[in-house]
């Protein structure tokens, strides 16, 4: 709803000469009255650089003449004309762990890579439901700070461990994910939890049913600790609890709008985190907290689950603190689902 108010005064400027052009804090409050909400005096300034910044992209393109016979760009194919690529799946050979041996204080291995603490678990010098607590307790510690929290999955997150370690224990181990906890991005849908897109609106939303990507970590025995934060509407880092913060420097933002995926996943407070993309939302995070994010090629990643914000660019990939460690996440959630 933020975007359209944003777009739809953006065309409503376009309309107006001279002195009407200029934008009024007024002329958003009208717009509350259309959409039946309501804004605080902080949101309507958040807004105004947007608006101003489409309103020259509106001009830019009333100035742009193109024919009708001209049919828009409705599908995205990145493979060259006449390509032909190999479809087999093959299985991947993973780098060596190295050796790595349990330290005395388990939070050590906050920061381990996804790949250091799948061995510790292969090893079973470690199990899931330490890890797991481990990081809930670092999650409940230093989310309130980072602002990088919405909800805490912690019955869920003890009972996925749980499962995780009797499957390691018999012999039955998934792979490097298995056991590993996580944090999803609040706009993929997990049952049993809310789904807030970061927007006020819908801080109550609940979507009974999840994600796509969610399912297929799931599979891979990885173990979900906390839906992280997005900025409203999957813009920016600002959302309806405040403002997620760099861990490295707490006084600027981290980013987003994978806000408390780059944050959660920069502080040690995650092994990895699920970041979405439409224009830099993982790459931008990425970069100001310093971890490594994937944006993979549209269409690569199931976004059924996901909230939409282009359906044409909207894309799902991992937030890591290693290119490996997105690629073993990556390995385990890319495919066709047959539901996008």
């Amino acid at each position: 709803v933020f975007a359209l108010i944003i777009v739809g005064l953006g065309f409503w400027l376009t309309q107006q000469k001279g002195d009407a052009a200029l934008f009024r804090i007024s002329t958003v409050k009208k717009a509350e009255k259309l959409s039946g909400l309501q804004f605080g005096s902080a949101d309507r300034k958040l807004m105004m650089e947007d608006i101003s910044s489409n309103l020259e992209n509106y001009e830019s393109i009333r100035n742009l003449r193109i024919p009708n016979s001209v049919q828009p760009s409705i599908q995205f194919n990145p493979v060259p004309i006449g390509a032909q690529f190999d479809k087999i799946r093959r299985q991947i050979r993973w780098s060596p762990a190295g050796e790595i041996s349990r330290p005395n204080n388990l939070e050590e291995l906050a920061f381990a890579s996804v790949a250091q603490l799948a061995e510790l678990i292969r090893t079973r010098q470690v199990n899931s439901t330490e890890l797991t607590k481990m990081y809930l307790s670092r999650l409940k510690e230093h989310g309130p700070t980072l602002e990088c929290v919405v909800t805490l999955t912690e019955d869920l997150a003890l009972k996925q461990a749980a499962r995780a370690d009797r499957e390691i224990a018999a012999g039955k181990y998934r792979g490097p994910l298995h056991g590993i906890p996580y944090g999803a991005k609040d706009l993929l849908s997990v049952e049993g939890y809310k789904t807030t897109w970061g927007a006020t609106p819908y801080k109550d939303q609940m979507i009974d049913d999840n994600a796509a990507v969610v399912k297929r970590l799931e599979e891979a025995g990885a173990v979900l600790v906390a839906k992280l934060t997005l900025g409203a509407l999957a813009w920016g880092d600002v959302w309806f609890g405040g403002k997620t913060k760099n861990p490295w420097n707490l006084e600027e933002g981290s980013s987003g709008s994978s806000a408390g995926s780059g944050s959660a996943t920069a502080a040690g407070l995650v092994a990895f985190a699920i970041g979405t993309e439409t224009w830099g939302s993982i790459v931008s995070p990425s970069t100001r907290c310093g971890v490594t994010g994937l944006r993979p090629t549209f269409g690569r990643v199931s976004r059924a689950g996901a909230m939409a914000l282009s359906w044409s660019m909207d894309k799902i990939g991992p937030m890591c603190r290693t290119v490996e460690d997105c690629a073993m996440v990556f390995n385990a959630i890319y495919g066709p689902d047959g539901q996008d």
